[in-house]
C-alpha cells in the first residue's frame, strides 16, 4: 500500500538511490548502508515507531563510531523518522494522529503532480521501470514476504516520484513515504479489508495509456483506502530487540 531523497537532500540533485557517503577512512558500514539498513529496516515494519536508537548499540552493530552513528542519526531527523531529545537519545519518529492526517492531505496533491508529470513525459522506459516494480511486488505476494510487499508497496510511490524527474517531489515523497510506513505500523486496523493487490498495477496502465484522469483517480481512491485501513486509536507497540530488527 504504501514511505527519498535519502539524506540532506536539498544539497545534491543525483539519483535517490545513487547517494553516497563518505567513510572519513573509518571502517565498517558506510554512512549510506548505515542510514539504508536503518530505513529499509523502518520500511519493513522491523523497527517500531518509538524505538529507542542506543549510539552504542548502533556503533557496535555496524562496527562504527559513535559520531558516525551521530551523524546518521541527525540525518534521519531532518527526514523525519527519527526523532532527536536531548538527554534521552534518538528514538524511531511516532507520528501522531493529527500527523497521520495531514500525511495523506499532503500526498493527494503531491501525487496527483507527479501522475500529471509522468503522463506529460509519454516515456515508455518510465512504464516499463514501473511495470517491472509491479512484477516485483507481484511475487513478494505470491511468496508471503509480508515484509518485501511492505518495502516495495512504499517504494512504488517513491519510484514515480523519481520518475516523474521533480527531485523536490522525489525528496518529499521519499519522507512521506518514510512516514506513512510508520503510520500504519502504529495505527494499521486488522479488522480492515486490506487495499487490493492490483491497485498499483491499475495505477501503472493508466499511466500506459496516457489517462491522467484515470491515473490520478485511481491514485486518490488507492490513498483513501489506505488510509481507510487505519485505526486512528491504536496504542504503542512494545519495545523490540534493536539488533534483531536491525539484521534483515
Amino acid at each position: 500500500m504504501t514511505v527519498k531523497q535519502r539524506g540532506s537532500r536539498a544539497s545534491s540533485p543525483a539519483p535517490l538511490h545513487d547517494e553516497r557517503l563518505a567513510n572519513d577512512g573509518e571502517g565498517g558500514a558506510s554512512d549510506q548502508e548505515i542510514y539504508e539498513r536503518i530505513i529499509t529496516s523502518i520500511m519493513e515494519h522491523r523497527l517500531p515507531p518509538g524505538t529507542k536508537l542506543g549510539e552504542d548499540k548502533l556503533a557496535k552493530i555496524f562496527g562504527v563510531s559513535r559520531a558516525r552513528v551521530r551523524q546518521v542519526l541527525a540525518r534521519l531527523a531532518l527526514e523525519r523518522v527519527v526523532v532527536l531529545h536531548p538527554n534521552r537519545g534518538a528514538f524511531v519518529a511516532e507520528p501522531t494522529v493529527e500527523e497521520a492526517r495531514e500525511v495523506f492531505e499532503v500526498r493527494r496533491p503531491l501525487e496527483a503532480l507527479v501522475v500529471h508529470r509522468i503522463v506529460a513525459k509519454k516515456d515508455p522506459a518510465i512504464i516499463a521501470r514501473l511495470r517491472a516494480h509491479v512484477a516485483a511486488e507481484e511475487a513478494a505476494r505470491a511468496a508471503r514476504d509480508r515484509r518485501a510487499i511492505i518495502r516495495l508497496s512504499g517504494e512504488y510511490h517513491v519510484l514515480l516520484a523519481e520518475l516523474s524527474g521533480s527531485t523536490l517531489a522525489a525528496r518529499l515523497m521519499h519522507e512521506l513515504a518514510s512516514l506513512t510506513c510508520l503510520i500504519i505500523f502504529l495505527y494499521d486496523a486488522p479488522s480492515v479489508p486490506a487495499c487490493r493487490d492490483q491497485e498499483h498495477s491499475e495505477i501503472t496502465q493508466a499511466l500506459a495509456d496516457g489517462d491522467e484522469a484515470t491515473a490520478i483517480r485511481l491514485m486518490t481512491e488507492h490513498l483513501q483506502h489506505v488510509e481507510a485501513c487505519l485505526d486512528l486509536s491504536r496504542g504503542r507497540p512494545e519495545e523490540l530487540d534493536l539488533e534483531a530488527a536491525l539484521a534483515g
